[in-house]
């Protein structure tokens, strides 16, 4: 193994998919809700690390405090999670109310670094076993938990994923090597609900706040996906809009408005007039069913915000 010291490195992703690969050479993972995190621990101490960069580590102290038992120069792949009082993941937990959480966990599915030795270019089925070797001596009374592989075929598996309300399932090639900061093919994900960051670039007011409007950028503009209005508890509005109120701003960010056609979700030049627009910063989760004919979102919800996600790349997911 060559030799390496604790740094932040950008994670591998995985690529969208409308159906789950089959055969021998997959193995599948839960695919989880929550904020994904590298953890690591030097000589220095220990650090937690979005996939941009930002740090974590004062944000969850327990899961830093648990990661001191990682051998020196250890980083670990994963994702911070917030578990609800019904044992479910809650991603709007995690944002907005980390003390009603019923417990955050960290669960471990990849080891990038261990002991100061580099595993990159080593297969998954490697570093998983050597993931369980790092995560020894890590009880049910710490916040780490190893992220297992799923034994079942891919149905059987998406139909367990849908009652058990899962975002969705992972399938990684078990030969494959870490390819830090690219979405090659290797690791794929498959979404039972449809949900992705969108930018948030005006709302419409109302007790305070009526809808979001949200977009996403393409060539450089920034297009409108149309108003959320669901998923929002009193307390939590007055929480958004707290925050959007500094951004407020006179001029319309989306390239595409006023739309021309009118249609159940159009924004037209009447209904701008009753728009407050934003400073495109913010960026918010949004589940959905499906993009309708007109590219906007139908039977949207607002699930939180993401501080962990840079609003200039935030894409239209196919």
């Amino acid at each position: 193994m060559p030799g390496a010291k604790l740094r932040f490195i950008e994670p591998m992703y995985a690529r969208l998919i409308s159906k789950l690969p089959e055969g021998p050479d997959w193995q599948y993972e839960i695919k989880f809700d929550g904020y994904r995190c590298l953890a690591g621990r030097n000589e220095h101490g220990v650090s937690l690390w979005s996939r941009k960069n930002n740090l974590f580590t004062t944000q969850f102290p327990e899961i830093a405090r648990a990661c001191e038992r990682l051998k020196p120069d250890t980083l670990l792949d994963g994702e911070i999670v917030a578990i609800d009082g019904n044992g479910q993941a809650s991603f709007n937990l995690l944002q907005n109310a980390r003390s009603k959480a019923s417990a955050i966990h960290y669960y471990a599915f990849d080891l990038i670094l261990y002991r100061g030795k580099s595993l990159l270019g080593f297969p998954l089925q490697v570093r998983r076993e050597l993931l369980a070797e790092a995560l020894t001596g890590f009880g049910p009374e710490t916040p780490i938990r190893f992220s297992e592989a799923i034994e079942a075929p891919p149905q059987e598996l998406l139909s367990a994923a849908k009652e058990l309300g899962l975002e969705g399932v992972i399938a990684k090639r078990k030969d494959s090597c870490y390819e830090f900061g690219k979405r090659t093919g290797a690791w794929l994900k498959f979404k039972i609900n449809k949900t992705q960051p969108f930018v948030i670039g005006g709302y419409t007011p109302g007790n305070p706040l009526d809808a979001v409007i949200v977009g996403y950028y393409q060539g450089g503009k920034l297009i409108c996906a149309g108003k959320v209005r669901n998923g929002f508890v009193p307390r939590l509005r007055r929480q958004i809009h707290g925050k959007l109120r500094d951004l407020e701003m006179d001029i319309c960010p989306f390239a595409n408005l006023p739309e021309r056609k009118r249609t159940p979700w159009a924004i037209t030049k009447e209904e701008m007039a009753n728009c407050i627009w934003l400073k495109p910063e913010l960026v918010a989760q949004i589940e959905f069913t499906e993009w309708t004919v007109e590219d906007q979102l139908r039977q949207s919800r607002f699930v939180g915000l993401r501080n962990d996600k840079n609003p200039s790349e935030v894409v239209r997911e196919e």
